[in-house]
């Protein structure tokens, strides 16, 4: 008799490619391959499907959209394969592909055989040994596309019960707003092509990605993002306490280097006598005065409004000439090619809207089976 052999796959294997417990994405394609798409589990039936809506997420995410962007330029457009009836979704797997059209591979060729800085090249190569050069491949941030897909769906699922989510870019640089999120027009940040609610500050925060365009490099930043009319009790104690699920969707975006909530590193700061949310009746309500811990208590919402920021580092890829190595490790010098964005945060925005919307969704079907 023969020997037999069982590879035990941990659970976690499936969290690869795949986000959410019970709303699920699973999304597939490179940067220069075929096309991005995705596979949507768990969204509930009946949903009416708003392709205007669902295209102008998909737009605040493409390239090509100002002067601040990459000039790539994608029509984006998403076409649904499966899971949807007569504008409906039926509650089966929603299956959905988003074409690529405007690729310039060969702008990678020199890259073929030489490491990025910074880039996800060496340990992509290391790990599988081989790796797709062209953009990125699978590290490129054109996989977001799925999420921004399946953010759309989920926003349209959260109107239903009156949460609503937004983001904005409140630093570029040394250049930050420094007021309260509730000192803003939010609904302003869609009014300039750096997403952020201070047209002032915008016009700084534009000045310099174009100054670090025009010298070949890369500049970073942080998005703020806020979710409103989350009811009491989205969490999973002890592991999966709602802040450390809106930390691992963000950080799992491209070029995201940092995540806090609330007042976040800055609670430190204070004693528990200036820090606490204290409680009070709002005319029958129980409501707090203040809002340090960012909508988040013993980590379930506790029904104010949920609030945290992600930081995103510079574009590793840039247009001067930096050391690096070859894959055998011999010294050179490389200059990318190509089309690059300067910084990432306007087309990040509604990528972070799109992790948070389905992050809240998922806890929120998760309570709702509980309820049942």
């Amino acid at each position: 008799m023969g020997l037999r052999f069982f590879i035990v796959i941990p659970k976690w294997f499936d969290k690869v490619n795949t986000f959410g417990n019970i709303f699920r994405l699973t999304s597939f394609g490179e940067s220069h391959g075929a096309g991005i798409g995705g596979v949507i589990d768990g969204c509930p039936a009946g949903i009416e499907l708003d392709m205007e809506f669902i295209q102008q997420e998909l737009d605040r995410r493409k390239p090509g959209q100002s002067k601040l962007t990459t000039p790539r330029k994608e029509n984006d457009e998403v076409q649904f394969l499966s899971g949807i009836y007569e504008g409906k979704t039926t509650g089966t797997p929603i299956g959905f592909i988003v074409w690529n059209q405007n690729q310039h591979s060969s702008d990678y060729d020199n890259m073929k055989y030489v490491y990025r800085p910074s880039h996800a090249d060496y340990t992509y190569q290391t790990k599988y040994g081989i790796r797709d050069p062209r953009g990125g491949g699978r590290s490129s941030a054109r996989e977001t596309i799925s999420r921004c897909v399946a953010g759309a769906l989920a926003k349209l699922v959260l109107k239903q019960y009156n949460i609503s989510i937004q983001g904005y870019t409140s630093q570029v640089g040394n250049i930050r707003l420094e007021k309260d999120y509730t000192q803003y027009d939010l609904t302003v940040s869609e009014q300039n092509p750096v997403r952020c609610p201070d047209p002032v500050k915008a016009e700084q925060m534009a000045a310099l990605i174009e100054e670090v365009k025009g010298d070949g490099d890369t500049i970073g930043g942080v998005i703020t993002c806020i979710i409103q009319g989350a009811p009491v009790g989205l969490g999973e104690p002890a592991f999966g306490k709602l802040h450390a699920a809106l930390g691992q969707a963000m950080l799992t975006i491209n070029a995201a280097k940092g995540f806090e909530y609330g007042d976040g590193f800055d609670a430190g700061l204070y004693r528990g006598s200036e820090h606490n949310d204290r409680f009070f009746n709002n005319n029958g309500q129980i409501d707090t005065r203040t809002n340090y811990s960012g909508g988040i208590q013993g980590g379930l919402s506790n029904g104010q409004d949920i609030y945290f920021r992600v930081a995103f580092k510079s574009v590793a890829t840039i247009l001067q000439e930096q050391e690096t190595v070859t894959m055998e490790g011999e010294d050179t010098i490389l200059k990318a090619k190509g089309r690059h964005d300067p910084c990432v945060l306007p087309r990040a925005v509604p990528i972070v809207e799109a992790m948070a919307a389905m992050t809240i969704l998922d806890y929120l079907l998760l309570n709702r089976a509980y309820q049942n």
